[in-house]
């Protein structure tokens, strides 16, 4: 492997989010361990980006920026080579992070009151972005279908059917459930909406992380019609572990739907995008395409642990499919404790820090979502300080 994927990095006093969180909930928690929580990586920087942003700190003034050639070049040569989708330069809209396109395509694309679709447990900026809005979230709730989860499509065509539900907010791949739809799942949602007249924001941000022999099939590439009725939210942040270079790509090929998305983004103060930004998402997408594919092999092979070691050791903890992300969906339920009691034994007894699955929705109650996007060592030492701790607690 040429890449590093196995040492630790210490973000301690870093200014990381997710490290500060794990500080937050536990200032004694012991050393070496690593919070597993929010959706970024704990890899090294990718030697391209750090050689590359270092030159071009060497020559260059940190003033106002805007995308030049080979910046949408390096975007639109990436959606082509990986997703094979064909995008114009001119589709492209910059936002500091995709919650924030979210943001604006709540208020440019609903009035006060309206109704926005979601299905649940899903990535809880969308309940915040209708919330903060003053809309109401219309939710259409997953079906839990033995191992997996599907769409309630009859549930999804009723909420359609209200004129007052006017958005559909998207999640492909799905977060935190780990679905990669298929071109058919994607052709019944956009046949519903297209039928009652429901916008669709497509959350791609994912859409890069699959597991092997998983397809995914941009939104907007199902058909003409299904282009011109969406938004596709994209962004290096989670593929190349970015996030706090604050850039996304948001996609959209109708024009007037794309002009009332940048009068919104525009009265946000959102004018003009981070020169680095701009410069890291050039370079991880025309230069770090091998690091992806390592990695894509280091999710896979963390998955295959993680769900080994539950099988082996914790089975009646349900450890969900991954087809999609780096994000493994848990039910806890069988330990009989409920989601409150559940979240105190994690972060006191097992000292594992996870998204507590009721961030997701009411319906991710007993859910732990854990991100497996760290070296193997840390995901191993996490899994058995769990088993060690549910023994002393008799729970298995």
């Amino acid at each position: 492997m040429k890449y590093d994927f196995t040492s630790r990095v210490n973000r301690t006093g870093t200014g990381s989010a997710k490290w500060e969180a794990m500080y937050g909930k536990r200032a004694d928690v012991s050393p070496g361990v690593v919070p597993l929580s929010v959706a970024d990586m704990e890899f090294p920087v990718q030697p391209e980006i750090s050689l590359g942003i270092r030159d071009f700190l060497d020559r260059s003034v940190l003033g106002y920026a805007a995308p030049t050639p080979a910046y949408l070049h390096a975007v639109t040569g990436w959606m082509k080579r990986r997703r094979g989708w064909e995008v114009r330069d001119e589709w492209i809209i910059h936002t500091p992070g995709v919650v924030s396109a979210l943001y604006a395509g709540v208020s440019a694309f609903t009035e006060s009151g309206d109704g926005v679709i979601i299905m649940p447990p899903v990535y809880y900026p969308f309940s915040m972005a209708i919330a903060e809005n003053n809309r109401e979230a219309v939710r259409v709730p997953l079906i839990q279908d033995g191992m997996s989860y599907t769409i309630d499509y009859t549930a999804l065509e009723e909420a359609a059917r209200n004129p007052r539900n006017r958005l559909l907010i998207f999640c492909s791949p799905h977060n935190p459930v780990g679905r990669v739809w298929t071109r058919e799942e994607l052709l019944r949602v956009a046949e519903i909406c297209l039928r009652n007249n429901v916008l669709v924001i497509s959350d791609e941000i994912h859409f890069d992380l699959l597991l092997p022999g998983v397809t995914h099939t941009v939104y907007a590439a199902l058909s003409e019609e299904a282009a011109q009725n969406c938004v596709v939210c994209t962004a290096p942040s989670k593929t190349f572990n970015l996030a706090g270079m604050q850039i996304s790509n948001i996609i959209v090929p109708n024009k007037e739907i794309r002009e009332k998305l940048k009068a919104q983004v525009f009265k946000s103060a959102f004018h003009n995008p981070g020169v680095l930004g701009l410069k890291t998402c050039e370079i991880a997408y025309t230069q770090c395409e091998g690091w992806l594919d390592e990695l894509l092999g280091v999710i896979a092979a963390n998955y295959r642990l993680l769900a080994d070691f539950m099988a082996k050791n914790l089975p009646m903890i349900t450890v969900f499919p991954l087809e999609g992300t780096y994000l493994a969906w848990m039910d806890f339920r069988a330990l009989g404790l409920d989601y409150k009691a559940l979240e105190e034994f994690m972060i006191r007894d097992a000292e594992m820090f996870l998204d507590e699955g009721v961030m997701f929705g009411t319906e991710g109650r007993g859910f732990e979502r854990i991100n497996i996007a760290c070296p193997a060592a840390v995901l191993e030492e996490a899994l058995e300080r769990l088993l060690k701790a549910l023994k002393r607690r008799n729970l298995v």
